[in-house]
């Protein structure tokens, strides 16, 4: 065993200092004043070479590869003081100090409160097996900890022991099964008392094992640990103080969230059934899309399961072969359904077997993973027997890939990359050669970033055959980075009542770890088909998630669809249609993500950090963007929902728009048409009533839901939805800030070049106690009406409805900067009340 004990020696180097100690060498790099980089090498070659970094303050092998995906800054150039005891770094925000013997690290913020320490005189270790450990010191009443990528059961992981190995995990335990798919060695740590958030990420793609204080020694104090099973530890301290902070700062350092296309906010539809049929695939999937509209039942996209490329002989998977007794024209197809206004996202898998019609290809062209002695292709399970899999660490292996992706899938209609099956599970050989653009790596090393660059790879297939659409790929596997490419799910999810509500944990642990925009299958991959109640339920909470997607590989001979059960269509179809009606709130905040990293779903934490119920509470309510509080039905017969509405805000219940306080538990009536959704008493919330698919409607008339009650701003965000040219200034940012008076301010500033499609604007301005005096527009004073039927025929004009305490304003869309203002001073019939 290797373990740092004491400092040797420290030095400075160009962009930091080199800490040696009697076990391995150390880097310290303060890369900002609040990211603090402390990479622990036990071969003490440091060498610089990641394909995931997008921030550096150095010299990595992969510069070129990324390119622009990359920044480069200078590191700070920090000094320290010291003592017998300690060296003491300081930043503008935060104060680093290392204890030479016993030898650890401990973090401060600038006022000296407490963040993160290791266990000092045991932080960093090496075992006799090679393993490399990073302890911790923790207070197991205190301290809480969220994010770890993609992980099942409770959101605070406190207590729980988690690996970092991706599988092919179908059918695993919504609660208690791990791991899953993605490999993210990520997460933020708050402590109740301090109420402040510190962000760790281990930059190490082998498989790990993160103990949250299961483990127990008497012999120490309460302690977490990483444990990896090679390379260094390279560790990454992230300041918040805020949780969204946090999140940010991670997503400067491994990139933000890739923005798709709109029309992947739509609803879709996929099964493996669908085309599993023996031929003519392609017409009962057009009986499905046409099923949708007879339901009105809104559908925008279509997942082409792995059957389409079966061979017509053997019936297995060969990815980019099409089968065309299931598929006679693939050209038509393609063009029928875009007529459709349909996007198909063809399945692919990076696996070959020994009759794929392209394993003589891949083989001339050097792109398989070779075995341990760098000879021959590896060979692992794969579905059907023994396959070779795709090196996309090798440019011959990417470039194969990409010219069969781009003749075979993306020329025929479509511009979306979806990557399955691409976790490499099945390569059990941890010697096998990867070629690392070079450099040689194991698959012990680079498993987990294959999907990656599988994804890397895809991205640069559709820029080069649509080179002005908007790159739309979909990864079920992925490293920590894997945001800045694709939208990811959590795999092949086991039908049963707990999964819906568990997997709300687990895609706010996705949206902590920089992952937002994923969603987990509704209604439940694996297993039999989910009962009347249980799809309802699982739908009503399903269209919140980014990645809308109803999926089933159901095992009693059963397609998922959402007609299936006739007594809840009317729930259903109302569901759907909500969903549809916040889409202009969903695209904004998934523009948010993309740009700030702030995830789409959200824990009340992150909102509510100062409220320490919200850390501690797992009664799978969740935000929805800043301004929603949902807490949807997981509870079979339930007709009574409990909740936690937090303090320091008030609430209003959308269905009422009862006025709720925060800072306490609440208990509402429910009935299957409940969709528990409140407003915070902040909120500015963008609707619609025009778009049933979006790939043909735009907005014409927008609804913007909000409150007064205190001081608040939103950004809405418009753009074509579909091209790069946002990139360009054809964008539009309307930013609202509302102003809390006596005389409530909503003023719209404008930004962009983007000329907006909506024509008129519906303002409902939550107000309970009572109307408004008057109204004006642009300082266009609004004609009263007093009756709802008059208001509705009405072009502009305000009303105010007493039932739901709402002054209802509308007015044609102004295309420049102008104000609302709505008065709220004191009158009677005769005039103005003296008193204000």
């Amino acid at each position: 065993m290797i373990c740092a004990t004491k400092v040797t020696n420290s030095k400075k180097i160009e962009n930091g200092y080199l800490i040696e100690t009697d076990g391995p060498f150390i880097k310290l790099i303060f890369l900002t004043k609040d990211i603090i980089r402390i990479r622990t090498s036990f071969d003490k070659k440091f060498i610089e070479e990641s394909y995931v970094l997008t921030l550096t303050a150095w010299e990595d092998r992969f510069d070129n590869f990324l390119g622009k995906e990359r920044k480069r800054i200078k590191a700070l150039d920090v000094s320290y003081t010291e003592d017998k005891q300690k060296m003491i770094f300081k930043t503008s925000s935060l104060i680093l100090e290392l204890y030479k013997e016993p030898f650890g690290f401990k973090l401060y913020d600038h006022n000296k409160v407490l963040l993160y320490s290791d266990l000092i005189g045991r932080s960093f270790v090496k075992d006799q097996l090679g393993r490399r450990y990073h302890y911790n010191a923790i207070d197991l009443d205190k301290d809480h900890f969220y994010g770890f990528g993609e992980k099942t059961g409770n959101l605070d992981k406190k207590g729980q022991r988690m690996m970092m190995s991706p599988k092919d995990a179908i059918g695993h335990d919504p609660e208690n099964g791990d791991p899953l798919y993605k490999h993210i060695p990520f997460y933020i740590r708050i402590n109740e008392t301090s109420k402040k958030a510190v962000g760790l990420f281990y930059n190490n793609s082998y498989d790990a094992v993160f103990d949250m204080g299961r483990e127990i020694s008497g012999y120490w104090p309460r302690y977490s640990y990483y444990m990896t099973d090679g390379g260094d530890i390279d560790l990454f301290l992230i300041h918040g103080p805020k949780v969204k902070d946090v999140v940010t700062k991670y997503t400067d350092l491994t990139g933000k969230q890739a923005f798709p296309p709109k029309q992947s906010l739509g609803y879709t539809a996929s099964t493996m059934y669908y085309a599993e049929l023996k031929e003519n695939c392609d017409q009962e999937i057009y009986n499905v899309i046409d099923k949708h509209s007879k339901e009105d039942i809104p559908i925008d996209n279509f997942w082409l399961a792995s059957g389409y490329s079966s061979g017509e002989e053997d019936n297995l998977r060969y990815t980019f072969n099409w089968n065309h007794k299931k598929f006679p024209s693939v050209n038509e197809f393609f063009r029928s359904m875009n007529d459709k206004g349909i996007n198909v996202i063809p399945n692919l898998k990076p696996g070959v077997l020994k009759n794929h019609p392209y394993a003589k290809y891949y083989a001339e062209q050097s792109a398989f993973i070779k075995d341990a002695d760098n000879k021959e292709a590896c060979l692992g399970n794969w579905w059907g027997g023994l396959g070779k899999f795709i090196d996309f660490s090798k440019p011959s292996g990417r470039n194969a890939w990409k010219k069969l992706l781009k003749e075979n899938i993306l020329t025929k209609g479509t511009s979306t990359v979806w990557n399955d099956n691409c976790e490499y599970d099945g390569i059990t050989n941890k010697e096998a050669i990867c070629d690392f653009d070079g450099g040689l790596g194991t698959m012990a090393q680079l498993k987990s970033l294959q999907s990656n660059l599988m994804a890397h790879a895809g991205r640069e297939a559709i820029a080069e055959v649509y080179p002005e659409a908007r790159p739309y790929i979909i990864s079920r596997a992925g490293f920590a980075g894997i945001q800045r490419y694709a939208q990811t799910w959590a795999g092949d999810n086991l039908t049963d009542w707990r999964t819906p509500k568990f997997n709300i944990n687990t895609i706010i642990g996705m949206g902590l770890s920089g992952v937002a925009n994923n969603g987990c299958d509704i209604g439940g991959f694996a297993g039999k088909a989910p009962e009347a109640e249980l799809l309802l339920r699982w739908i009503q909470n399903g269209i919140f998630q980014p990645r809308f997607v109803i999926n089933s590989a159901n095992n009693d001979n059963t397609v998922t669809e959402p007609w299936m059960y006739a007594e809840n269509i009317e729930f259903v179809r109302a569901a759907y249609k909500l969903r549809y009606k916040l889409l202009p709130y969903m695209y904004s905040l998934m523009y948010e993500a993309c740009s700030e990293g702030t995830p789409i779903i959200r824990p009340l934490f992150l909102e509510f950090q100062d409220d320490t119920r919200c850390l501690t509470d797992d009664n799978f309510t969740f935000m929805f963007g800043s301004s929603i509080l949902v807490a949807n039905v997981f509870d079979k017969g339930a007709v009574s929902r409990k909740l936690y509405l937090p303090a320091g805000s008030d609430w209003y219940y959308w269905e009422t728009m009862e006025k709720f306080d925060g800072g306490q538990e609440i208990e509402i009536p429910i009935s299957l048409a409940s969709i528990p959704m409140f407003f915070r008493d902040t909120a500015i919330v963008p609707m619609t009533e025009d778009i049933s698919n979006i790939s043909k409607d735009q907005v014409e008339k927008l609804e913007l839901v909000i409150a007064t009650d205190r001081n608040s701003k939103f950004t809405f965000y418009e753009d074509d939805g579909k091209t790069n040219e946002y990139l360009n200034g054809t964008y539009l940012k309307t930013m609202i800030t509302v102003k809390n008076k006596i005389r409530s301010e909503i003023i719209f500033h404008k930004e962009g070049k983007f000329v907006s499609s909506i024509e008129s604007i519906f303002l409902k301005v939550i107000h309970k106690e009572k109307g408004a005096y008057w109204v004006t527009v642009n300082e266009k004073q609004l004609k009263q009406y007093l009756h709802v039927d008059t208001f509705a025929k009405a072009v502009e004009g305000w009303y105010y409805n007493p039932s739901r305490g709402v002054v209802c304003i509308k007015y044609k869309n102004i295309p420049i900067d102008y104000k609302v203002v709505v008065s709220f001073e004191k009158f009677d019939l005769i005039g103005m009340d003296d008193e204000l």
